[in-house]
C-alpha cells in the first residue's frame, strides 16, 4: 500500500495528537500544524495527497489554507472539519472546491471512511492525468516518452508497464489478444511440429 502524506491542521492541540494518532495507525504519514499559517508554510515546501483543516483558526482559517491548497496543487484533496458546522459553512467549502466535509467530534471510522474515499478519488484523478497524458508511444516498440518536468521531446522513453507504475501506482499484467495469441500459437507450430 502507498504511503500517502496526509497534513492535519487544527489549532486545538488533542484533535490533531489524537486524530494524527489514528491516521498513523492505519498507515497514513501525518505532518501536524497548529495554525493555518503554519499549515501554508508546510504546502509552500512539500507535497501532500489530503489536507484535513479546522474551518475557525485565526488569523487564517480552513478556507484559507484550502484556497492555498487547491491553488499550490489542484490536485490534493481537503477535507474541511469544524465544530460549528452548519449549511452555510459546508456549501462555502464545496463552492471552493474542498472535497469532504466532517462535523467534529467525529467517530475514527467516520474519519478513516472519508480520508479513504478522499484517497480513492484522488488516484481516479491520477489515473485519469495519466491516460490523458499518454502520447508520444514509438510505433515500433510501444515505449512512451515522459515529457513532464522536461522540455518537450526530451524526455525518456520506458515500457508501458514502467510508465503507468510510475506515474499512477498501476501494475499492468502481460497476456496475448485472441489475434496475437493465434499468431504465438501458429509459430510455436511451426517451430515445433508435432
Amino acid at each position: 500500500m502507498r504511503r500517502y502524506a496526509i497534513l492535519l491542521v487544527d489549532d486545538d492541540p488533542i484533535i490533531t495528537a489524537g486524530t494524527g494518532a489514528d491516521l498513523e495507525e492505519k498507515g497514513y504519514a501525518v505532518t501536524m500544524a497548529n495554525s493555518g499559517e503554519k499549515a501554508i508554510e508546510l504546502l509552500s515546501n512539500a507535497s501532500f495527497d489530503l489536507v484535513i483543516t479546522d474551518l475557525a483558526m485565526a488569523p487564517m482559517n480552513g478556507i484559507d489554507v484550502l484556497k492555498k491548497s487547491k491553488e499550490l496543487n489542484p490536485e490534493t484533496m481537503v477535507i474541511i472539519l469544524t465544530g460549528f458546522g452548519n449549511m452555510t459553512s459546508a456549501i462555502d467549502a464545496l463552492r471552493l472546491d474542498a472535497d469532504d466535509y466532517l462535523i467534529k467530534p467525529c467517530e475514527p471510522e467516520a474519519m478513516y471512511f472519508r480520508v479513504s474515499r478522499c484517497l480513492e478519488k484522488l488516484e481516479l484523478k491520477r489515473k485519469i492525468k495519466t491516460y490523458e497524458g499518454i502520447l508520444p508511444v514509438c510505433c515500433v516498440c510501444k515505449k512512451i516518452r515522459d515529457d513532464s518536468g522536461r522540455e518537450w521531446g526530451a524526455g525518456e522513453w520506458m515500457s508501458v508497464e514502467n510508465y503507468m507504475h510510475r506515474k499512477a501506482r498501476v501494475d499492468i499484467t502481460s497476456t496475448y489478444c485472441p489475434e496475437c495469441q493465434k499468431k504465438a500459437r501458429e509459430e510455436i507450430a511451426r517451430e515445433f511440429p508435432g
